[in-house]
């Protein structure tokens, strides 16, 4: 198997939404994104299948050695192969592939967050820098369109712990900050049991009210002669804001059941955007 295969099935296995935003980019740009995503695949991998948080830390170090090793041209790990020729291509820094890292490790340094200012540090490692990257892949003109990267990235991942709160509690982990908990007269041990309160419900429309402003943020920051470039962003975007729309629609009842797409709904959805975008380009460009 090759560093390229074992990346593609490291997305295409993961039955993540983002991988049906890969299938409408060209081969390069689609080979890098894929590389990077099964690389965030592999250091969260790391956190969640580690029982033992001091193998965690040093798993977690190894990677760090392998950032290193791969932009000194030396990689060992296939996903590191994979993404060492595309570095300079797509101006890919160090220094964000060891956010990415430094966000996984305060899955083991936290398990709650006492308010949003100490979850949107893990938010932006975690995502943002992911969507930072991901711009650079898809390629733009606009500063702006960094902008549009950094809260794109803060939606997904908001969106991200209002889909896993029940099985995020259960793991002993809490990201809707503590703060807004009191507010919503919530117990941290509320978010582990089947039920879902008018308390609950409030506190979870909040949190999917504050994703809803990411996605509004970054739309208003991505220049139209960017938009065509970042579609893959643009796909994703639909994607989550349906799972949103969905968890509303069943009246915010994320702790009784886990709220899905189905592949052939996600991929529906992929499909009718890139479309979209497509004819919003030919019209621009007369």
């Amino acid at each position: 198997m090759t560093p390229d295969q074992y990346c593609q099935e490291k997305a295409a296995g993961s039955g993540s939404s983002f991988y049906y935003s890969f299938l409408f980019l060209p081969p390069e740009r689609r080979r890098a994104i894929t590389a990077l995503y099964a690389f965030c695949r592999e250091v969260d991998d790391v956190v969640d299948e580690c029982h033992d948080p001091a193998v965690a830390r040093a798993k977690l170090d190894w990677w760090r050695e392998e950032v290193d090793r791969t932009f000194q041209g030396q990689p060992t790990h296939p996903v590191c192969q994979a993404l060492q020729p595309l570095l300079e291509r797509f101006n890919l820094p160090r220094e964000h592939f060891r956010e990415i890292i430094d966000g996984m490790q305060m899955d083991l340094d936290y398990d709650a967050y006492p308010t949003f200012t100490e979850l949107s540090l893990y938010c932006y490692r975690v995502a943002s820098v992911v969507g930072l990257m991901s711009a650079e892949i898809f390629g733009y003109e606009d500063r702006q369109t960094a902008r549009y990267a950094h809260d794109l990235g803060m939606a997904f991942q908001l969106t991200n712990i209002l889909r896993d709160v029940l099985e995020d509690a259960r793991r002993g982990r809490i990201y809707i900050p503590l703060d807004e908990l009191k507010r919503f007269d919530v117990q941290p041990v509320d978010l582990q049991r089947p039920q879902t309160s008018e308390h609950l419900q409030a506190l979870f429309a909040f949190q999917a009210d504050r994703a809803r402003d990411y996605y509004r943020r970054a739309f208003e920051h991505l220049p139209e002669s960017d938009r065509y470039a970042q579609r893959p962003g643009i796909i994703m975007a639909a994607i989550y804001r349906t799972l949103l729309d969905e968890i509303a629609a069943d009246g915010y009842r994320v702790l009784e059941q886990r709220v899905r797409l189905t592949p052939l709904r996600k991929f529906w959805i992929a499909w009718r955007v890139a479309r979209q975008e497509k004819r919003r380009h030919r019209k621009a460009a007369g």
